[in-house]
């Protein structure tokens, strides 16, 4: 965990309207070990003006492997980040395609449901390397 991490810069934009990603655990793991595809793709997130945001969820599961506020990098990985706290309409439809999944004799994990449902309520894709943990919703899905 020693990456820089890029800092957003105030400045006349491209003219385009910035997009928004949803940041998934396995990328912001991959950015924090310093995986040189996810540390390419986060500063083009910002080089391109686009928003990087992340939810309770992504942050809990960061949090079982870092010491938090102690850990520099982290720490300053959260700081470049929006945060995103959907609307209650946003947990139903995650439970909503649990049980379509359920029906279907599979099974959608309950983080990876709310992570997805963070981004359907940004209109956001998902930034992932775990594209089969997202398969089961309808949200657009990125890989880096």
């Amino acid at each position: 965990m020693g990456q820089p991490t890029p800092q957003r810069e105030d400045g006349p934009g491209t003219g385009r309207r910035p997009l928004r990603y949803l940041l998934d655990t396995s990328f912001a793991i991959d950015y924090l070990r310093g995986t040189s595809a996810a540390t390419r793709r986060f500063a083009s997130v910002f080089a391109d003006g686009d928003d990087p945001y992340v939810n309770e969820v992504v942050l809990s599961e960061l949090a079982v492997g870092v010491d938090g506020a102690d850990d520099p990098a982290f720490a300053a990985f959260v700081r470049a980040l929006s945060f995103v706290q959907p609307p209650p309409e946003a947990a139903i439809r995650a439970g909503q395609w649990r049980r379509a999944a359920s029906r279907q004799g599979r099974t959608l994990d309950l983080a990876d449901a709310l992570i997805a449902a963070a981004a359907d309520a940004l209109d956001a894709p998902i930034l992932t390397r775990n594209r089969r943990d997202f398969a089961l919703t309808p949200v657009e899905i990125e890989d880096y």
